[in-house]
C-alpha cells in the first residue's frame, strides 16, 4: 500500500452529482462544489477555530494548506468566521446566521473543536455542540466519513496488542442527519405516575438509509469491497427498517461483500479482531459511538480526520477529537488529525489531489523523523508541542517533489 494512502486508504469519488430532493427515490450521489469548477485554483475557504484547542490546530492547518496550495498552484481565500463556545460569547447563539451563510458561500469548511466546561450548564439551544448539529443540517451533509487506520509508526501507541492493532484499515460511514439526534418527538415531560421523563425518537424515512448505503457501497467499492452494516434489527424497527434498505440497495452492487452485525457485537469485535473490519455503516448515533472506539486502535483520537459530504455545496471537514479544554493554549495539542482533515478537504471537497498527497505525505515523513506530540509520544522519540509539529509538518511538504511510489 502506499504510504499516503495508508492514512485514510480513500480515493475521490469519481461520479458526478445529480441534484435530486431529499426524498426522491434516484440515487443521491455525493458532490462537493469545486468539483463543477475543475479548472479554476482558487478558493475561498470558511474557517471555524471554535473552542479550546480549535484555535490552535486550525492556525496550523490553515498554514499547511497554504504551503501545499502554492506549491501545486492553488490560492485559498480564508473567512474566519465564530462558532461554538466563541461565537456564543461573542453573540449569544452558538451558530451566528452570518457564520452559517458564509460556510454555504464557501467552496469548503474546516472546522477546529467546539465545546468546553463553560457552557456545560447552558440550555440545550445555547449549548456550543448545538450549534454544530445546526451546521451540519445547514449544509445538508449528511454522510460522514470517519477513517481509522493504525500507521506503522504508531502502532506501539494502541493500546491494544501489537498483533491485534497491526494493520488495521477501516472506514467508518456515518449517517449525519437523521435518527435520534434529530427525530422528533423529543422533550421533557411527567408520566402517569407523575415522575419527570426525558424522551426522544430514533426515526429513519427509507430515502435517508439508500442514500447513506449508496454511499457506503461506493466507499467499499474503492477500498476493498465489503462493507459491514451495524444495526440494532433485533430490537428497534427503525433498525428493521434500516437492514431492509441496506439489503435493498445491496442489488445495486454485487461486486461488494455485504454482511450486518449488531451494535453491540460490533462493539466487541471492534477490539476483539478489528482486522475484520473494512467499511463500516451505520446510523447517527451507533455511528458516534462506534467512531470513537474506532479511533482510540490507532493509538490516539488526535490523529484521525473526518470529512462530512452532502449531495451538492460545500463539504464540512474537521478531526474527530474535542475541544480538550485541559490543554488549550498550553501548545500541546496534536495538530496532525486537523492537517489530516485539511487533505480531505483538498481531495474530496476540491478534488485536488496532487496537493492533499503531499500534506499526507508530509505528516508521514514528520513521523518517519520521529516526532512527536504528547498524546502519540513514545520513548526514542522527540516530544514537541503543536506548533513545533507544524513547523516540522511544513517542512516536509516543502519538499518539491513527489515520491514516485505515490497511488491516487
Amino acid at each position: 500500500m502506499a504510504a499516503s494512502m495508508q492514512l485514510v486508504n480513500l480515493r475521490p469519488f469519481s461520479f458526478h452529482s445529480t441534484c435530486v430532493p431529499q426524498h426522491h427515490p434516484r440515487p443521491v450521489i455525493i458532490r462537493c462544489s469545486a468539483t463543477t469548477k475543475s479548472t479554476a485554483k482558487s478558493y475561498n475557504i470558511t474557517l471555524l477555530p471554535g473552542d479550546g484547542i480549535g484555535p490552535e490546530v486550525i492556525s496550523v492547518a490553515k498554514n499547511v494548506l497554504n504551503l501545499a496550495g502554492s506549491i501545486e498552484g492553488i490560492e485559498f481565500k480564508f473567512n474566519e468566521m465564530p462558532m461554538g463556545g466563541a461565537a456564543l460569547d461573542l453573540t449569544g447563539v452558538p451558530l451566528p446566521e452570518e457564520t452559517l451563510t458564509a460556510a454555504k458561500q464557501s467552496h469548503a469548511v474546516l472546522l477546529g473543536a467546539i465545546g468546553g466546561y463553560k457552557w456545560d450548564k447552558n440550555e440545550k439551544h445555547l449549548k456550543p455542540e448545538t450549534g454544530l448539529l445546526h451546521l451540519r443540517q445547514g449544509l445538508e451533509v449528511f454522510a460522514n466519513l470517519r477513517p481509522a487506520s493504525v500507521l506503522p509508526q504508531l502502532v506501539d501507541a494502541s493500546t491494544l496488542k501489537k498483533e491485534v492493532a497491526e494493520g488495521v484499515d477501516l472506514m467508518v460511514v456515518r449517517e449525519l442527519t437523521g435518527g435520534i439526534y434529530f427525530g422528533k418527538p423529543r422533550g421533557f415531560g411527567t408520566d402517569e405516575n407523575g415522575q419527570e421523563i426525558g424522551f426522544n425518537t430514533e426515526v429513519y424515512a427509507a430515502y435517508e438509509i439508500d442514500r447513506i448505503a449508496r454511499v457506503a457501497f461506493e466507499t467499499a467499492r474503492k477500498r476493498s469491497s465489503k462493507l459491514c452494516s451495524v444495526d440494532k434489527a433485533n430490537v428497534l424497527e427503525a433498525s428493521m427498517l434500516w437492514r431492509k434498505r441496506v439489503t435493498a440497495i445491496s442489488a445495486e452492487y454485487p461486486d461488494v461483500e455485504l454482511s450486518h452485525m449488531y451494535v453491540d457485537n460490533a462493539a466487541m469485535q471492534l477490539v476483539r479482531n478489528p482486522k475484520q473490519f473494512d467499511t463500516i455503516v451505520t446510523n447517527n448515533i451507533f455511528g458516534d459511538i462506534l467512531s470513537d472506539e474506532a479511533s482510540m486502535i490507532t493509538g490516539s483520537i488526535g490523529m484521525l480526520p473526518s470529512a462530512s459530504l452532502g449531495a451538492s455545496g460545500p463539504g464540512l471537514f474537521e478531526p474527530i477529537h474535542g475541544s480538550a479544554p485541559d490543554i488549550a493554549g498550553q501548545d500541546k495539542a496534536n495538530p496532525l488529525a486537523t492537517i489530516l482533515s485539511a487533505a480531505m478537504l483538498l481531495k474530496y471537497g476540491l478534488g485536488e489531489v496532487k496537493a492533499a498527497e503531499r500534506i499526507e505525505l508530509a505528516v508521514l515523513d514528520t513521523l518517519n523523523r520521529g516526532f512527536r506530540t504528547g498524546d502519540i509520544f513514545s520513548p526514542g522519540n522527540k516530544l514537541v508541542g503543536c506548533k513545533e509539529m507544524g513547523e516540522q509538518v511544513l517542512k516536509s511538504v516543502d519538499t518539491k517533489t513527489m515520491p514516485a511510489t505515490v497511488s491516487v
